[in-house]
């Protein structure tokens, strides 16, 4: 008499029987809700901190001019009142920052003629060389200037970046608020979409949710934070360096969608390991296949970078491959500590 077979019943998808196209469709329009919904109110909250983001965003930046700044007020130190112009030579002198002299408060930007003698010491100072009238108040002829003044003003050197239009701080802070309401936003979108796909996994499937956030948010944040403190810094005073014969006027939308770009496209390419760990898990990715492809990976990676990076140099480019290139070799790493054997699904019941 033959033994009776038992089949255990395959594993099915949750729900996958009891929902249809429009069950589908109204699921899928219930997360992009709550996706915007969480999107707004990480705007609103944003909003509030605008400014605050606006400073950290423009450390960057802020950083450079001042070290490009420094290095501009020594060479004009050393060139302007030493022996290279001549006593009596007539300057024009412009005050880097706000001072009060003779009781008139002067206002940065003021421009005096003056002229270079030597005072009873045998010292090279600035003089002016016509009576002028400062509202109220008179500054007379051969009144000697604070020539330190000249190189050593408070200015703060984001002041250099400049809008175009009235409403051009409103628009910049919008930005800032939204781009930063995406960043915060990303993990609990990409949970979203896990509870979307979820009914049409199987069991061990699931189990992956957690693992992929956790390092989702890691190598995003590793990624964002690698473009902010060191790929666009290094970029932005090659930048800065390479036009140092020219007084810097950056428009500060164009800058901020140059650093953003950057931030959350080096996060985005971080988030390699993460996707490598999924496929890897799901068996359609092994380490053996990655390590036969690292040459034709290795020129995509490039290009990635030389896409990336603001400048065409190619140091700033390797600042930009190199982690990328290890973050690619890792992933390798967890291709075969985390890889399986692709499965079906009476494998995975079983």
């Amino acid at each position: 008499m033959p033994e009776a077979v038992i089949q255990r019943p395959t594993e099915e998808p949750e729900e996958e029987a009891s929902m249809g196209f429009l069950d589908h469709l109204d699921e899928l329009r219930r997360r992009i809700f709550y996706i915007v919904a969480f999107l707004g109110v990480a705007f609103v909250v944003c909003w509030g901190f605008s400014s605050s983001l606006y400073r950290f965003l423009s450390k960057p930046v802020s950083d450079a001019l001042l070290a490009a700044r420094l290095t501009n007020v020594k060479s004009a130190t050393r060139l302007t009142l030493a022996s290279d112009l001549p006593e009596g030579a007539t300057v024009t002198y412009i005050f880097g920052a706000g001072v009060t002299i003779q009781g008139a408060v002067i206002p940065a930007g003021t421009a005096l003629p003056a002229r270079i003698v030597k005072d009873s010491t045998g010292k090279r100072i600035l003089e002016t060389v016509q009576t002028t009238v400062l509202g109220d108040r008179v500054i007379p002829e051969k009144f000697p200037l604070p020539t330190s003044e000249i190189f050593n003003s408070s200015i703060d050197p984001t002041g250099q970046l400049v809008v175009h239009t009235v409403q051009g701080a409103f628009n910049l802070y919008v930005k800032v608020a939204f781009y930063a309401a995406v960043f915060f936003s990303i993990p609990f979108t990409v949970f979203q979409l896990y509870m979307f796909i979820a009914p049409g996994l199987y069991q061990h499937e699931r189990g992956y949710i957690w693992p992929v956030l956790i390092l989702g948010t890691f190598f995003f944040v590793l990624g964002a934070a690698f473009g902010y403190y060191i790929a666009f810094p290094r970029a932005c005073s090659f930048l800065l360096d390479v036009g140092k014969d020219f007084q810097a006027m950056i428009e500060v939308n164009d800058y901020f969608d140059l650093i953003i770009a950057i931030i959350l496209g080096l996060g985005a390419v971080f988030e390699l390991p993460t996707v490598v760990f999924v496929l890897a898990r799901l068996g359609l990715v092994t380490a053996g296949f990655l390590l036969r492809i690292w040459r034709l990976a290795m020129i995509v990676i490039l290009v990635i970078a030389a896409i990336l990076s603001p400048t065409s140099d190619i140091p700033n480019m390797l600042v930009f491959a190199v982690p990328m290139m290890l973050l690619y070799f890792l992933s390798v790493g967890i291709a075969f500590f985390f890889g399986r054997t692709r499965q079906t699904e009476t494998e995975a019941e079983g």
